[in-house]
């Protein structure tokens, strides 16, 4: 298991491909705030109802002033099939070796199934303004999450 972040760290930064051919990089978000989300696989089940769980409350969350990005070890390929099937319209990046998930210690144990696996660690992180973390959600519900992310951040429907 990797070491845990906790609000008042600094957020590390990363710069990694997106689904749409680009790259996003912490840094360039800077002074804004910005919900990222590591999952662990697009397409399954988990997954994609947290992915349209945050498509679903995107309205609102860009209406708090929230950038969200989704960050998970699929190649880019998956991640614009992902997005283009469920219509996501906000920013897919592909971490494939998962050095930014397990730097933000968004990886470790996890059992699947009974089985012990080693792999992302469903997360999600609110970055502020000053860069610096505003909440470190390890191990969160596919189901349910944003809406009690949005209460949490007093972000009304």
């Amino acid at each position: 298991m990797t070491a845990q972040l906790t609000p008042g760290d600094v957020a590390p930064d990363f710069s990694l491909p997106d689904a749409e051919g680009g790259t996003t990089s912490l840094a360039d978000l800077a002074g804004r705030k910005v919900v990222l989300y590591f999952y662990p696989a697009a397409f399954t089940p988990g997954c994609t109802t947290e992915a349209c769980d945050f498509r679903d409350n995107l309205a609102s969350l860009k209406g708090a002033g929230y950038t969200v990005l989704g960050i998970s070890g699929d190649p880019v390929e998956k991640l614009a099939d992902f997005a283009k099937e469920y219509e996501l319209t906000y920013g897919l990046l592909s971490d494939e070796g998962s050095e930014v998930a397990q730097r933000y210690g968004a990886w470790g144990e996890k059992t699947i199934n009974g089985e012990q696996r080693t792999g992302v660690l469903r997360s999600t992180f609110v970055v502020g303004e000053d860069g610096k973390l505003v909440r470190a959600d390890y191990q969160v519900d596919a189901e349910g999450h944003v809406a009690q992310l949005r209460r949490d951040l007093g972000i009304d429907s």
